[in-house]
């Protein structure tokens, strides 16, 4: 049986009184943030419920801060573990929420939530009513309430997924177009009515085949100015084209998406919770084989290349990788091999990557980071001895006549040690 309203003030003291209330408002997307105004102001009206219940205007606080962020746990909700601290530090009297999906999604977050609150008396509030989590029967219906909670995300994920692979399915569901493509009022795909943009991509689909490796492509780029378009994503600026010197991760993701090969896909990454860290917004994903994606329907957008152009593109770019592999493998040694004194230590001064170590065959210094990403032309090369020796010297010079003695004295008595082993 649900706790009612009058059973929750007989809960009320003055203790919780004295301290805050905190009305927790949250919703899960921004687009729900944006749409979704009458949920805010519905959530909002808890500020009146707590000072129906005694609470003085100035002791109620309200955390809006994780506006457009999910529960589920795949996210950093900071007025989360703000409410949490403040829990903790014993200045809540009360945490207000609509409903207890509004304050966790999984079961880790909304039990160490109570864990908190019952330890410091701190109530849990919703639309049904007010529960204190010291006790039995109401932290029995929390638990309850948390599970039941964690369950329907997983039972609306799952509807969801269900919906969206059935879409896929038939054909219907409309996915994001790489740049070339365009979608029309009626759902028609054409490819971009501006002809310099047909042209720069079939010229870089041309190119790799002629060169056979996304970095050649970029530096053929580069060598003649040719930009390449970029369609933009942001709320703003979405849908202007963009021309920019291309990178060798702008050439790969053209050739690697099969959209241009007039081909539907669905399934081509997956989401990673192990490379999940709390800078990101979304969930990190990595690509799947192709055997692995879940559906392909070709000849489902005009073409800029054949489907057979496709897949031996793709073989290209495994064969490109395996040989660097192979490479590798033929070098691999200890961390850092060579005879370079500075190799794995010398950074550019201009750009701060860290400088790699050729040798030709003496050892020669060069930055090829700019060069990888497409920003600039190679930053800087230089010769290895004159530096190498430089810096030996400005070693020897920082080190004091005394510490020399010392590093004499230390030297001298290992090896005393040594041949005292030896005479044993």
């Amino acid at each position: 049986m649900t706790p009612d309203l009058t059973l929750s003030q007989v809960q009320l003291t003055p203790r919780h009184l004295e301290r805050k209330a905190v009305i927790y408002i949250r919703q899960s997307s921004p687009k729900q943030v944006r749409e979704h105004l009458d949920s805010q102001l519905t959530q909002r009206a808890l500020v009146g419920r707590a000072q129906s219940l005694g609470w003085h205007p100035d002791r109620i606080a309200v955390f809006d801060g994780d506006l457009g962020q999910s529960a589920a746990g795949l996210h950093e909700r900071d007025d989360f573990k703000a409410l949490a601290a403040e829990i903790a530090l014993g200045h809540v009297g009360v945490v207000f929420g609509w409903q207890v999906s509004r304050l966790a999604r999984n079961n880790a977050e909304w039990y160490q939530l109570l864990d908190l609150a019952a330890l410091f008396g701190t109530l849990i509030g919703d639309t049904d009513g007010i529960y204190d989590p010291r006790l039995y029967n109401d932290r029995l219906w929390l638990g309850l309430k948390g599970t039941m909670s964690e369950a329907e995300h997983y039972l609306l994920r799952q509807r969801f997924t269900a919906g969206r692979l059935s879409k896929v399915q038939r054909g219907e569901y409309v996915q994001r177009l790489p740049t070339g493509l365009v979608r029309l009022a009626d759902h028609r795909v054409i490819k971009d009515p501006d002809q310099q943009i047909q042209h720069v991509i079939a010229l870089v689909f041309s190119t790799f085949e002629a060169l056979g490796s996304c970095y050649r492509v970029m530096r053929y780029c580069q060598q003649h100015g040719i930009l390449v378009p970029r369609r933009l994503r942001g709320a703003q600026e979405a849908g202007d084209i963009r021309w920019r010197s291309p990178s060798e991760d702008i050439i790969s993701s053209m050739i690697t998406n099969p959209a241009y090969a007039g081909a539907f896909v669905y399934g081509r990454r997956t989401s990673a919770p192990q490379r999940h860290s709390s800078s990101r917004h979304t969930p990190a994903t990595v690509r799947r084989p192709m055997e692995e994606w879940q559906c392909v329907i070709q000849d489902a957008y005009p073409a800029y290349i054949s489907w057979a152009q496709y897949l031996a593109n793709q073989e290209r770019l495994r064969e490109n990788a395996q040989r660097y592999r192979a490479q590798m493998d033929r070098r691999r040694g200890a961390p850092r091999e060579g005879a370079a004194l500075l190799q794995g230590l010398i950074t550019c001064g201009l750009c701060g990557y860290r400088m790699h170590v050729a040798y030709r065959p003496r050892s020669r210094y060069t930055c090829m980071a700019m060069t990888r990403t497409g920003a600039a032309p190679r930053c800087v090369h230089l010769e290895g001895p004159p530096i190498e020796a430089f810096v030996v010297q400005a070693f020897f010079d920082a080190i004091a006549p005394a510490q020399l003695e010392a590093l004499d004295e230390v030297l001298a008595q290992r090896q005393r040690d040594q041949q005292r082993l030896e005479t044993y």
